[in-house]
């Protein structure tokens, strides 16, 4: 889809074109940095400045969480910047962009929306071109600040154009504990390999999980008929086909980052929004968010894209509702659909929810999916 493109942001790439000049042709060329070096500490004032609240609050009196995940995506940029930062330089060769949200997990419901937020975190990480960040969000009560949720991003540096990696600054841990973190880094990557060379899409289910499908399907066989293709939905349950939502959105200028693509924060805010309302309805009482995990930004959205969103209830347990968003980008011109990302969530409803049932080996698929990332979630919960 042709875009028709401000001359601000033409200049303003044009300028970061010239940094070329000042990236590192090595990584051992750059500074070693410690973990201290990018700690940051922001204060949401949402109880001291009340004339915030408003873009925070939701209809339950309580704080958007869409706006959270905008957040700390931009959060975790600004320290990554700070781990690179060099003093003889007055601009950032680097493009840093988010490759993956790896985990987010709340240990409260609700966040108020009349008391301060303090966000922390700092790079706990650092291969070649990437870098983890770990973060931390804590609410004021009563003179405290009490934890909410850790976090823990990866992002990647590119060239000035966001067209090729870039080194970053290699990180020195300082103590046993620091050591402790840093290994924490290497593992979370090793999984993350794991997690992917064992996916459904390349393999096939394990013994386990294919007995799980089979009793499901034999669970839905209408006694009367004995035909494979004849099922019934057994006692309070829900088909998957019949779990889902979809929605439109047009990207406007207006949630531009600085190189001219749709920002990762606004996409995850969009995609959890969805996800929030596909829980609702199937659950029929008001979800809480429990963890976000394994987002991975596949391919940037462009400016004037139509991004198509699915978000699909692929698994329940009592009382939690896992839901996965895919997010796609429409081209009119082509006519091609291209993935962008997936998002997985982990909802707790407030009463026991339907079973969703499968029909399909593409849906049982998703189902087995589903329960491994739920059952990944509620092990570290």
């Amino acid at each position: 889809m042709s875009v028709h493109k401000n001359p601000d942001h033409v200049q303003a790439m044009q300028e970061r074109k010239a940094l070329h000049t000042l990236l590192a042709k090595r990584q051992e060329d750059l500074p070693p940095r410690r973990m201290k070096d990018s700690y940051l500490e922001v204060i949401l004032p949402l109880g001291s400045q009340p004339e915030i609240r408003e873009k925070y609050l939701n209809v339950h009196n309580s704080v958007r969480f869409g706006r959270i995940l905008e957040d700390l995506d931009s959060l975790g940029v600004l320290i990554c910047y700070t781990h690179t930062k060099q003093e003889a330089q007055p601009r950032s060769p680097l493009s840093i962009v988010t490759a993956l949200v790896d985990k987010i997990n709340l240990c409260k419901k609700i966040i108020y929306p009349d008391c301060d937020i303090k966000f922390t975190g700092n790079v706990s990480w650092v291969g070649k071109t990437s870098m983890e960040v770990k973060m931390h969000m804590l609410q004021l009560h009563d003179g405290d600040y009490s934890p909410v949720l850790d976090a823990t991003f990866v992002m990647v540096a590119r060239d000035p154009e966001n067209k090729r990696p870039a080194f970053v600054n290699p990180l020195i841990p300082e103590s046993p504990e620091e050591e402790e973190i840093f290994k924490q880094g290497e593992f979370n990557k090793t999984k993350r390999i794991d997690f992917s060379t064992a996916s459904l899409l390349k393999m096939a289910p394990t013994a386990e999980e294919r007995n799980i499908v089979h009793d499901i399907f034999l669970n839905t066989l209408d006694t009367r008929t004995v035909s494979f293709r004849s099922r019934v939905l057994p006692p309070n349950s829900v088909w998957m086909e019949d779990a889902k939502l979809k929605s439109l959105q047009i990207c406007h200028p207006q949630e531009r980052n600085i190189f001219n693509r749709i920002f990762g924060g606004f996409l995850m805010r969009k995609a959890f929004e969805l996800g929030w309302a596909t829980a609702c309805s199937c659950g029929g009482s008001r979800p809480f968010i429990v963890s976000v995990d394994d987002i991975m930004f596949q391919r940037p959205v462009e400016v004037g894209s139509l991004l198509l969103l699915s978000a699909q209830v692929c698994y329940t347990e009592k009382n939690y509702i896992q839901v996965r968003v895919h997010s796609e980008v429409y081209d009119a011109d082509t006519r091609e659909h291209q993935t962008t990302n997936i998002f997985h969530f982990t909802f707790i409803s407030e009463k026991e929810v339907p079973r969703v049932v499968p029909k399909t080996y593409g849906e049982s698929m998703l189902y087995l999916d589903g329960k491994r990332h739920f059952t990944a979630t509620v092990k570290e919960i």
